[in-house]
């Protein structure tokens, strides 16, 4: 072992990789647990009638839903690309 491996960055191990991949997958279920079926449906619909103005990426619209005691808020949130000219 070389003075110089001491600063090399160690590989990830594949074990490592795929704990990694496991929480995001996790996270991603318990996030999507409490909202209504219909988002994914909302999401694809909306994006669809966008594109047919502006030409944006998937990511870049966000729904969310909260709830309060009484009422249920649908906030809806579209990254719109900037018109360079």
């Amino acid at each position: 072992m070389g003075l110089l491996d001491l600063f090399r960055k160690k590989p990830a191990g594949s074990a490592q990789t795929a704990k990694e991949r496991l929480r995001i997958i996790v996270a991603q279920e318990r996030a999507q647990r409490n909202t209504p079926d219909y988002l994914p449906v909302l999401k694809r619909e909306i994006l669809e009638v966008i594109r047919r103005y502006v030409q944006v990426d998937s990511d870049a619209i966000q729904i969310n839903v909260e709830k309060d005691d009484q009422q249920e808020v649908l906030e809806l949130s579209i990254s719109l690309p900037t018109d360079e000219r």
